[in-house]
């Protein structure tokens, strides 16, 4: 027997639906994850979604569907995590393909569920921006979940949509979705985490990287993404609820519009009306800059002593944890040196290294 799952934003919550699977079904018969090769900037320099066409090495499932084996490999420029995750995790990753909006995807699943005749098929999101209603000041990436949720929708088969770690992307607040958060299905531990330990040692994910340090128990307050976003880390971060998929679509306007699309570039049309703008516009125009910016210098005494103010300054605002994401971000240093800079603070200062996210640390004579 196989179960379907799809990964409705791609990146981390492909991560989180390969830990869902294990946490629930352990080694048995696992899960294909269908998931968008979209690995914003920090991987892949080429703004928006990749699609088959961007891979060398994929392997036909259906007409539509291809899987990304872990000898795949992206064509440069462009980058993904995909193969990698595909070596390292015991699961079948398919490939999510947005480039014939939502009636491709559609035509994607139904392919996939005449194909595998899966016993279940689930729709996981890593912090419920799926159910936004497009006008949310703190939303940040509403497309990608909108397209998915779109067409399952439209799919002829009983769907299970999932929110883990609800609140944990930064861009709806808990208070926002209790109200339209289902029954329990699962609470993560530190136990699960360990079935996905080895990826977060290098995937960028903040979202399932906050999951996973609340399933070990980190609490307190997390900035996260350029921006500096403060997220909670509380004992709601590491539950998994099931949500009711017609009332996620009701709430989700622009999922609603995208339903009948046939091109990402009529998705983003729509997310441009109903949100204000798109989230590939804002990749577009952030590797334009970061084409200009030269790299800093790896000098050790220079990155600790910033540290040491960026540290400061974040503890005035009440934050306990930072991703490394947000970390690099703020030290001024490109994504391409994210896992340098990383590696050069916990050889330096281990004790702060609270996998995958990095503690501040306390002043003398002060607690917490």
């Amino acid at each position: 027997m196989t179960r379907l799952i799809v990964a409705a934003g791609g990146g981390g919550d492909a991560v989180a639906a390969a830990m869902l699977d294990a946490a629930l079904y352990g080694d048995e018969d696992q899960a294909v994850i269908l998931t968008y090769a979209w690995d914003r900037l920090l991987i892949d320099p080429v703004p928006g979604p990749r699609g088959a066409d961007s891979f060398t090495g994929l392997e036909h499932v259906t007409p539509a569907v291809w899987a990304v084996p872990a000898d795949a490999r992206p064509i440069p420029p462009a980058g993904s995590t995909l193969p990698r995750l595909a070596a390292e995790l015991p699961r079948t990753f398919a490939l999510l393909d947005p480039h014939h909006g939502a009636e491709g995807i559609t035509r994607q699943l139904e392919e996939l569920v005449g194909h595998l005749k899966p016993e279940s098929i689930d729709v996981l999101d890593v912090g419920g921006d799926i159910l936004a209603r497009g006008n949310e000041p703190t939303l940040k990436s509403p497309l990608a979940d909108a397209l998915t949720l779109a067409a399952c929708c439209q799919v002829n088969a009983p769907v299970r949509l999932l929110i883990a770690g609800p609140g944990l992307d930064g861009e709806l607040p808990l208070e926002d979705l209790r109200g339209v958060l289902g029954p329990l299905v699962h609470t993560f531990t530190a136990k699960d985490v360990e079935s996905i330990s080895s990826v977060l040692e290098w995937h960028p994910s903040e979202a399932t990287g906050m999951l996973a340090a609340t399933a070990r128990g980190v609490r307190g307050t997390c900035e996260v993404r350029d921006a500096g976003l403060p997220v909670a880390l509380t004992d709601e971060g590491p539950t998994v609820h099931d949500v009711d998929l017609d009332e996620a679509l009701s709430r989700n306007e622009l999922a609603r519009a995208v339903m009948a699309t046939t091109t990402l570039d009529e998705a983003e049309a729509y997310s441009r009306e109903i949100c204000g703008y798109s989230e590939i516009d804002y990749e577009r125009n952030k590797a334009a800059w970061l084409k200009d910016q030269a790299p800093g210098e790896l000098d050790p005494k220079t990155v600790l002593a910033e540290l040491d103010l960026f540290e400061a300054a974040a503890r005035s605002r009440g934050v306990t944890h930072t991703t490394f994401r947000h970390l690099t971000e703020a030290l001024n240093f490109s994504g391409s040196q994210r896992h340098a800079v990383r590696q050069l603070l916990i050889r330096n200062r281990p004790a702060q290294y609270v996998a995958p996210l990095w503690e501040l640390s306390i002043p003398p004579h002060s607690s917490r």
